[in-house]
């Protein structure tokens, strides 16, 4: 891989199979799938308190700190970021109308398997015995396409 090679490029070189792609439909099961039953570890005790890092933009190591976080964690919260508080309500009542739609619906932004973007299991699921408890959409460069599948006449809202 050549340091120009974009994301996009890497998920059409290497395509995932369909069954890494769709999510569970969480209205539909009854009981709990063998494909997400995940045995019980001893490295994790309930009591132990975690707390994920947090990042304060305004901290000088702030690139260090965010690295060490994705190395350690896989996740961080980030802080004094200048996003307006309005903008991130707006951003977190379309995240909860995109998944509250019917699993039918959603599907009609399924990412395609060599894609990058769209409705979907994490890209990195594959490389997990189990699948996870989740359902995500990825979102780079305009949403467009994906939010006139999902709402044909009401979709401006969400791009």
């Amino acid at each position: 891989m050549t340091t120009n090679t974009t994301l996009a490029q890497v998920y059409r070189e290497h395509p995932i199979h369909l069954r890494d792609i769709i999510p569970l439909d969480f209205n539909s099961i009854r009981s709990v799938p063998d494909s997400h039953v995940w045995p019980i570890s001893d490295d994790f005790s309930s009591d132990h308190q975690l707390m994920v890092p947090i990042i304060d933009l305004k901290d000088p190591n702030a690139v260090k700190l965010a690295g060490h976080a994705c190395e350690t964690w896989g996740a961080f919260q980030i802080i004094n970021h200048g996003i307006h508080l309005n903008l991130l309500e707006e951003v977190e009542s379309e995240a909860r109308r995109l998944f509250s739609l019917p699993t039918q619906t959603k599907m009609k932004a399924l990412r395609e398997p060599a894609g990058a973007t769209g409705y979907g299991l994490a890209r990195i699921s594959p490389f997990f015995p189990k699948y996870m408890w989740h359902e995500g959409f990825t979102i780079m460069d305009s949403p467009t396409d994906h939010a006139r599948a999902l709402w044909p006449t009401d979709n401006a809202r969400f791009w």
